[in-house]
């Protein structure tokens, strides 16, 4: 299941380039220095690499728990439908709920030191603008999550969200380079595709947790990476 990973990274860039990619267009880096202008987009990306990754360890840790209970197969599944519910299910109701104004705290908080670190060229200042970019809440992001919890360890949930973080890079940088890419009628074509594909992936997970007998897909007794019971002759 991690090339699921890479391949929502790819179609959630199409999601960040209108959520995200303003930050991109805006970034501290040297237009007239090319080849410093690479290395700046890069400590940039590896802000957003690094903050995946740590997201990626507590939701690992957590998959963890749930496999060593026993009840991975449950937890795909829920997982499976919670991805298509994130997707299918409108912000506005989500923010009708007490528990959306503390996210919306913490966005004010992060948008505010964001602000902050624009105002300075260093690498240090790119790397933080990244990072701080990768922990605003994202509902792309919030599918991946769903994903690194079904990898049933830390390191694999840490690979889950390295690995959706390298599958928005190609198109984040473009938009570096290419700021039309943030034209409204090119987002709008895009961004048609991306519920079908977190649909397709949650599906993915529901027939994991199934297990149904169907060889990588859907096997029976499931384990994603490892056999629950050894084979003893």
């Amino acid at each position: 299941m991690l090339y699921s990973a890479f391949i929502l990274g790819i179609i959630s860039s199409l999601h960040c380039v209108g959520m995200c990619g303003p930050i991109a267009v805006m970034l501290p880096v040297d237009h007239q220095n090319e080849a410093k202008k690479v290395t700046q987009v890069i400590t940039y990306h590896l802000g957003r690499l690094t903050a995946y990754a740590t997201i990626g360890l507590i939701f690992g840790l957590l998959g963890r728990g749930f496999f060593m209970a026993g009840i991975q197969q449950k937890i795909s599944i829920f997982i499976g439908l919670a991805m298509i519910a994130v997707v299918l299910i409108p912000e506005k109701t989500f923010a009708n709920y007490n528990f959306s104004k503390p996210v919306y705290k913490v966005i004010s908080k992060i948008k505010s030191s964001l602000g902050s670190q624009f105002k300075k060229k260093s690498y240090k200042s790119l790397f933080i603008i990244g990072l701080l970019n990768g922990f605003l809440p994202c509902g792309m992001v919030y599918v991946a999550l769903f994903g690194a919890i079904a990898m049933q360890s830390a390191s694999l949930g840490v690979l889950y969200m390295l690995l959706y973080g390298l599958g928005t890079i190609p198109l984040m940088t473009i938009v570096v380079y290419i700021h039309s890419l943030l034209k409204l009628p090119f987002r709008n074509k895009i961004q048609k595709a991306i519920p079908y594909v977190a649909v397709f992936i949650g599906v993915l997970f529901i027939l994991r947790g199934l297990g149904l007998g169907i060889p990588y897909l859907s096997p029976s007794n499931m384990s994603l990476f490892v056999q629950q019971t050894p084979n003893c002759h």
